[in-house]
């Protein structure tokens, strides 16, 4: 008696399906073999053979969500800060790229926001941007809502708000010094500013600077000892100085950086003559 023909589909349709299956099987199966070679050749220096094989792993398996991770990384190592190199640029773009496919899937995954934050951050030196820095700072805002006690992403806001005062007050005293009288005395980086740069200058980053204060103050808070938010909010505390109209207020804020200054070396001093932990 013959198979019905309804029956023959069916039997047709299971037995497609199936082959669907083994070969979703076999690429997952590939894409992890692919994935550990290429962390193999990464290990090695093979920067190009190590991002094939990530690239490959990815596209047999979209879900492997390791794979970006190890390409993203591939490329942002390989960028230069400060190099204008359009290869050096795509490479920080193609991270970025990565990342953001990355968040596709798994919208907080802070390895991604991270990684897109930092590379922002670099690129933003190839040119000086402040369109990227203020956008670098948003990503860390963002790891702040979903982990808000990671000093690090707190840390990255202050010196982002350093970096985007700092650029604004070397162009006004560049610009100044510039268009200086001859044999009349350039404004040096220990002066105050002058009234009329002075006011437009806290005017426009004024709240910036602040944040970054309180920014470092909270990373100091989740960490202890951390000798970079020191560092920073050491010298958030000048350019704060270089916002107040009278000497006893830029005093004041001076000696409130010279004094984490002092506090920063002698930290140093006690971790360099304390005794190394024996294995």
């Amino acid at each position: 008696m013959r198979c019905p023909e309804s029956v023959l589909r069916g039997c047709v349709v299971v037995l497609v399906a199936a082959g669907l299956v083994g070969v979703a099987g076999c690429n997952k199966l590939r894409a992890r073999d692919l994935l550990n070679r290429g962390v193999e050749a990464y290990k090695m220096g093979q920067f190009d053979k190590a991002e094939e094989d990530f690239k490959q792993s990815a596209q047999l398996d979209p879900t492997l969500q390791m794979a970006r991770i190890y390409l993203a990384t591939s490329y942002a190592s390989q960028f230069v800060p400060g190099s204008p190199d359009p290869s050096n640029i795509e490479k920080g773009q193609q991270a970025i790229a990565e990342y953001k496919k990355i968040l596709e899937q798994d919208p907080k995954n802070l390895s991604a926001i991270d990684g897109i934050g930092s590379m922002l951050y670099s690129l933003a030196s190839v040119p000086y941007s402040e369109k990227d820095l203020i956008e670098s700072k948003k990503w860390h805002e963002k790891h702040i809502q979903i982990d808000p006690n990671n000093p690090e992403a707190h840390y990255w806001i202050g010196v982002i708000d350093w970096t985007l005062a700092y650029h604004a007050n070397q162009k006004l005293r560049m610009d100044y010094n510039e268009h200086l009288p001859r044999r009349a005395k350039p404004l040096q980086a220990n002066m105050p500013l002058p009234p009329k740069m002075r006011d437009p200058f806290a005017s426009q980053y004024q709240t910036t600077v602040d944040e970054g204060i309180q920014e470092l103050k909270k990373a100091m808070l989740l960490r202890q000892n951390y000798l970079d938010a020191m560092a920073y909010l050491n010298l958030l505390y000048r350019q704060k100085a270089d916002m107040v109209a009278t000497p006893e207020e830029r005093a004041a804020l001076l000696k409130k950086a010279d004094d984490l200054v002092n506090q920063y070396k002698e930290i140093q001093q006690k971790e360099a003559s304390a005794p190394k932990a024996t294995s």
